[in-house]
């Protein structure tokens, strides 16, 4: 089988949704040359099947996954495929392929990331005013926070405005440990792309402990942003691109709860 996935590797790999979008419109999309996708169990859990013939991710790994469900949408998407084979198409494929070919050797790297995004966590920073948004914050926010003191016992501090406050020591720690309860690579690619998307690794880690569905997060990730649009405004670029990370962030969700399931 032609190396397909390293043919699209770069429209599929491109961190910006936008970015990806423009990248596969400046090439043909390859023909789709399969005729039945099918999925194969393996020592290692399910496997992706063109033709009886395994997928491979760019990095030559076979495209394998440890939950039926997930294997299921992954089959989805590749007999979704028309004429075509449109990676735009086709996220959970690419968010499996950063799992396969880039956490699964970087791991403790990712985890790391995620971690320092709670060092600087968009819900500890507070507005001072209007009184307006202050209370949204509140109202939002706080019930999180208490969250994640009373069940992981990281207790974070708050702070007004811009000016970086280093969070203890112990708070980081704990925040580590409970997020260590996730150890698979695609559990931790799903986490951190909820983390980017949203700018808050304690939210990733209220979804991933079942605290908060991806809908709230969705709603208390934006409460700034909503605030903004409610009394200014938005253009068509920022709503494009608010719709495009809110895609990726329910395909990010849908994946790791379809993991729980087997």
């Amino acid at each position: 089988m032609r190396d397909i996935l390293s043919d699209l590797s770069d429209a599929m790999s491109d961190p910006d949704p936008v970015r990806r979008a423009q990248i596969q419109m400046k090439r043909p999309l390859p023909k789709r040359f399969y005729k039945e996708v099918s999925i194969g169990a393996t020592d290692d859990g399910y496997a992706i099947l063109l033709d009886g013939r395994p997928v491979r991710t760019p990095a030559k790994r076979p495209l394998v996954v440890a939950s039926a469900s997930v294997a299921d949408r992954l089959k989805a998407e590749w007999d979704a495929q028309v004429e075509e084979i449109d990676p735009a198409k086709m996220p959970v494929t690419r968010l499996v392929n950063t799992a396969l070919d880039g956490v699964a050797d970087n791991r403790d790297a990712v985890v790391d990331e995620i971690v320092r995004f709670a060092g600087t966590d968009m819900i500890c920073y507070r507005a001072d005013s209007p009184e307006r948004l202050v209370e949204l914050h509140r109202q939002g926010w706080d019930p999180v926070l208490e969250w994640a003191a009373a069940a992981v016992g990281a207790r974070f501090i708050l702070a007004e405005g811009v000016i970086h406050q280093e969070q203890p020591p112990a708070a980081i720690a704990a925040f580590a440990s409970a997020l260590g309860k996730f150890s698979s690579p695609l559990a931790i690619a799903c986490l951190h792309t909820v983390t980017t998307l949203t700018g808050s690794a304690i939210l990733a880690l209220a979804f991933a402990h079942g605290r908060l569905d991806s809908e709230t997060v969705w709603k208390l990730a934006h409460i700034d942003e909503d605030w903004q649009i409610e009394h200014w405004g938005t253009d068509e670029e920022a709503f494009r691109r608010r719709e495009l990370r809110r895609q990726e962030l329910d395909v990010a969700a849908g994946v790791f709860n379809a993991m729980r399931t087997g």
